[in-house]
């Protein structure tokens, strides 16, 4: 999946749960291991984990795969 359109597809999943305070951080040039991270805020246990499962829902749903999930 083409690197733009997955951001946006993860970015959309975090605002539909209202994700807080949502950052898209480049690091292509500073590590081999991923181009982006994706940083985002909620404010309880209970939506950081809604927003984590929206995320790799809808990343599954557009064809992509989801290798890990932290935190």
């Amino acid at each position: 999946m083409e690197i733009r359109k997955l951001q946006k597809i993860v970015v959309s999943a975090l605002e539909d749960i209202k994700g807080k305070d949502i950052a898209v951080i480049n690091t292509a040039k500073l590590s081999s291991m991923f181009d982006r991270i994706v940083v985002a805020t909620g404010d309880s246990n209970r939506q950081v984990k809604a927003l984590a499962r929206n995320v790799h829902e809808k990343v599954r749903e557009a064809g992509g795969e989801v290798l890990s999930v932290e935190g």
